[in-house]
């Protein structure tokens, strides 16, 4: 892949904008078939510019609008906002207090250096295919739990472009959820809880909410792979005594004797698993033992998805679009094919420099092929002739479906209206 050099991004980013970003369907997806009047004027973006230069309560009187504006000042990074009461660009002249936000997608923001306390093959900002199977893992647990716990439909899964995932939740009806609604959610899909000096930040005890037992079923599946093998979390008595220190006293000791006589992290996961698995069962029996979910607790803790509270729950809360460019690492925020997740190479996502230059190897056949064409036209096959053609694809596939599901409800509403 082209090596990106971020210095080169003054020159790359008014091609970026003039003949690649998906002007077409991002304008359909924020403006919402146009059921709302007004709806995508009201919207805030902010630009960030060159040299750190922060421009906010920027809104637009059409899709078409914003396009234009992208091209002239070519933004090192585009973030998304609220729908608010007036236009955000006139949001000087309202009378004080007047000026609230609406509305907005529930938006979550899973980034790797939450995870640093459990990691241990990169830090900070360091990213590798080991590690990155805990964004995989955050994505299938919120994920199923949206659409099977809490009925959501339209869900837009998003690469950062650097080290983590965003979620846009595009229903109707939770746009319009109020903060505490959003924070309740929130709260429902959190179970790490506490700082640096917590040290034990799962805690189960009967009876395990549904919620908690789908979710150890979905990190179970990528617990050995990843924990055991890749991070070999039980490999050396530094290690083990890490993850020993999660389990209750009375069973600590029986553990910590017979771990020095396995081989590997697998071997001391299989003892423990056992151990407490044992437990369960003797309550079951009814012999009045306390039943331990120490190794459910240990895996929750090591994968369990690590959400920013404040970024979900605020209506007015920014957060990165996709298809903006990251400035450091060059690459694209694309969606995800949760089809694919498993096989998501955050490594292999486009960067802009990539991008320019699969334009530049197409450029004389195109030339050849977009005679007689107008500029609009050639413009819009662009992106086809580079490999951001598939994660456009994903975003039209997304809004198609909204649209469709619209349409559906429309249909169904004036049914129910003919039935009177």
């Amino acid at each position: 892949m082209e090596p990106f050099e971020p210095a080169a991004l003054p020159e790359l980013l008014p091609v970026f904008y003039r003949r690649l970003f998906p002007h077409g369907a991002y304008g359909r997806w924020l403006s919402y078939g146009g059921a709302v009047k007004n709806y995508f004027q009201l919207r805030e973006f902010s630009f960030t510019l060159r040299d750190d230069v922060y421009l906010r309560f920027q809104s637009f009187g059409s899709p078409q609008e914003l396009e234009r504006e992208l091209q002239r000042i070519n933004p090192y990074k585009i973030d998304i906002g609220a729908v608010y009461s007036h236009r955000p660009n006139q949001h000087n002249t309202v009378h004080l207090g007047a000026f609230q936000p609406q509305e907005k997608e529930l938006v979550f923001d899973i980034d790797m250096t939450d995870y640093d306390d459990v990691r241990t093959c990169c830090s900070s900002a360091e990213i590798c295919a080991k590690c990155w199977t805990l964004m995989t893992i955050a994505v299938r647990v919120i994920d199923r739990a949206l659409v099977e716990d809490l009925g959501v439909r339209h869900r837009l899964w998003v690469y950062s472009g650097r080290r983590g995932v965003h979620c846009w939740v595009c229903d109707d009806a939770v746009r319009k959820w109020s903060p505490a609604l959003r924070a309740a959610t929130v709260e429902y899909l959190t179970l790490v809880k506490g700082g640096a000096e917590t040290v034990k930040k799962v805690n189960l005890c009967d009876p395990i909410h549904p919620f908690i037992r789908r979710s150890v079923g979905v990190v179970e599946k990528y617990f050995k792979a990843y924990a055991l093998v890749g991070q070999d979390i039980l490999g050396s008595p530094e290690s083990w005594d890490k993850v020993l220190a999660l389990v209750p006293d009375e069973h600590r000791e029986v553990l910590q004797s017979e771990f020095s006589k396995k081989r590997d992290s697998v071997q001391r996961w299989g003892l423990l698993k056992g151990h407490m698995e044992w437990t369960r069962q003797q309550v079951a029996a009814g012999k009045g033992v306390t039943p331990c979910y120490a190794d459910w607790e240990i895996m929750l803790q090591y994968c369990f998805p690590r959400l920013d509270i404040n970024v979900s729950k605020g209506v007015g809360h920014l957060l990165k679009s996709p298809f903006s460019v990251h400035p450091k690492t060059g690459r694209i925020s694309v969606p995800l094919d949760l089809q694919r997740l498993d096989q998501f190479d955050p490594f292999a996502v486009p960067t802009i420099s990539s991008l320019c230059h699969e334009l530049d190897a197409a450029g004389d056949a195109g030339e050849q092929e977009d005679c007689g064409e107008t500029e609009p036209k050639r413009r819009v096959r662009d992106y086809k002739k580079t490999s951001l053609a598939p994660y456009v694809r994903m975003l039209e596939q997304f809004v198609e479906e909204m649209e469709r599901a619209r349409r559906g409800e429309r249909l169904r509403r004036s049914d129910l209206q003919g039935d009177f």
